[in-house]
C-alpha cells in the first residue's frame, strides 16, 4: 500500500492573510416550497449567472442542493468587498431573484465569512479575468 505522511501541526507556522486581502464570502441556506421549485430555480439561475457574468466584484456564485433534503439549497457567494455585495443587490438579476421570494419556505439563513485559503487575491480574480 502507499505511504501515509503525518503532518505535525505543532511545527507548522501558518500566517493568515492580512484582512485587506480577504474576500467577503457568504454561505446562504434557503428552504423552498416544493410546488414552487421551478420558479425558484429559474430566478436563482438568472441571479447566479448574471452575478458572475455582469459583476466585476462577484468572484463566485454557486447554487447547491441539499443531498438529504431536496427542498434545501445553499448559495456560496464571494465578493471582493462590501461595496461589491451592495452592487450585487442593486443589479437587475438580483431583482429577478427577489421577485421569486414567495418560493421560499421561511427566511434565508445567511452566514458571512472571510476567505482564508487560498490566501492570494489572484486566485479569486484570475478566473474572473479569463472569462
Amino acid at each position: 500500500m502507499g505511504e501515509h505522511t503525518t503532518l505535525d501541526s505543532s511545527r507548522v507556522d501558518v500566517t493568515l492573510p492580512p484582512k485587506e486581502t480577504t474576500m467577503l464570502a457568504m454561505w446562504v441556506k434557503v428552504r423552498i416550497k416544493p410546488e414552487m421549485r421551478q420558479k425558484f430555480l429559474k430566478a436563482i439561475e438568472v441571479d447566479a449567472l448574471g452575478s458572475e457574468r455582469d459583476e466585476p466584484g462577484c468572484m463566485r456564485f454557486n447554487v447547491l442542493q441539499g443531498e438529504k433534503d431536496e427542498n434545501v439549497y445553499y448559495f456560496y457567494e464571494v465578493y471582493v468587498d462590501q461595496a461589491a455585495l451592495e452592487q450585487h443587490r442593486a443589479a437587475p438579476h438580483y431583482a429577478t431573484w427577489r421577485s421569486a421570494a414567495d418560493s421560499l419556505d421561511g427566511p434565508s439563513e445567511p452566514t458571512r465569512c472571510q476567505t482564508v485559503f487560498p490566501a492570494a487575491k489572484e486566485y479569486w480574480t484570475t478566473t474572473k479575468t479569463k472569462s
